[in-house]
């Protein structure tokens, strides 16, 4: 091994000296650059896998939101339909309503017609008949005041019969 040192021309206290050099070297980079390295980067990795689970907490509130957000929808549009089908069938009993009172109404306005006709009709019979007797009372009165002969009798019922006619 002397060769070897005397070959490549080593010097021991250099040698020692540089191993010195080169741990205190180590020793300052390790204090001063390494160690606050580390520390930066164990923060950055904890920053960075917490705004992960927080990326993972809104991703799953998204679809939570979502997921809620169509339910609710669901359950708007079912009500939706029930009102709907509510007021359809209100609708269909006011309509079945509106006809029933229309048709009451109807029959109404026609029993109503019907007495009014038969009340006219009844007056219109009570004044033929007065007036019936009146001509009935007239003509006797000329028949019994012309009873002559049946020359007259004739005569009176031909002018009595052709008064009516007109």
């Amino acid at each position: 091994m002397d060769e070897l040192i005397k070959t490549f021309h080593v010097d021991y206290k250099l040698l020692i000296a540089q191993m010195v050099n080169f741990a205190v070297v180590v020793a300052v980079l390790y204090k001063f650059a390494y160690k606050p390295l580390l520390l930066k980067m164990e923060e950055r990795t904890g920053t960075i896998e917490k705004g992960l689970a927080n990326a993972k907490k809104a991703e799953e509130k998204l679809e939570n939101a979502i997921s809620q957000r169509e339910d609710k929808i669901d359950e708007a549009k079912k009500e939706a339909r029930g009102i709907i089908e509510a007021a359809q069938k209100q609708a269909e009993k006011n309509k079945e309503e509106v006809v029933v009172q229309a048709k009451e109404d109807a029959e109404k306005v026609v029993q109503q017609a019907k007495k009014q006709l038969q009340n006219e009709k009844e007056k219109i019979v009570a004044e033929i008949k007065s007036e019936v007797g009146t001509l009935v009372v007239a003509a006797t009165k000329k028949i019994v005041d012309e009873k002559l002969d049946n020359k007259k009798d004739d005569e009176l019922i031909e002018k009595t019969i052709s008064e009516m006619k007109n």
